[in-house]
């Protein structure tokens, strides 16, 4: 099993938190950075400004609907642009609605998952997801 380099798009203290919090106990421990919008993970995966000395994450959680560039636009943005368009984009959202399922997937989501509301549950599934990347996909070797 490898370690993921994991970049967290979310402007929810909250949300981010326990995305860390579920995988702690992984092995090996997924590194877990976090941006607060679509403009600094652009940002990241550029390595403009401070995050100069970013990794290259391995998978991206996007969240939908936050300030500035919201996760539709960087979707889209990171899914049209040769040097990132490979890094799987996991859509992680509050949002159960049709057509951002529909428009994310249109935009080359990797996958769209619902964020559960119970502590427990919402833990579960980031670490299926962990857990699927880890052992189950083979995920491209690209820096």
């Amino acid at each position: 099993m490898r370690r993921l380099e994991i970049l967290v798009v979310d402007d929810d203290d909250a949300d981010a938190l326990m995305i860390e919090e579920a995988l702690e106990g992984t092995e090996p421990r997924s590194a877990v950075r976090r941006v607060t919008d679509g403009r600094e993970a652009l940002d990241y995966l550029r390595r403009e400004g401070r995050f100069a000395d970013a990794h290259r994450p391995d998978l991206i959680l996007l969240d939908l609907n936050m300030p500035r560039m919201d996760g539709r636009e960087t979707l889209e943005a990171i899914k049209t642009d040769e040097q990132f368009k490979a890094i799987p984009v996991v859509i992680l959202t509050t949002s159960g609605a049709t057509p951002d399922i529909l428009s994310s997937y249109q935009h080359r989501a990797n996958a769209y998952v619902t964020k559960p509301f119970g502590l427990d549950d919402f833990e579960s599934t980031v670490r299926q997801i962990d857990r699927f990347y880890r052992e189950v996909a083979v995920l491209p070797t690209v820096d």
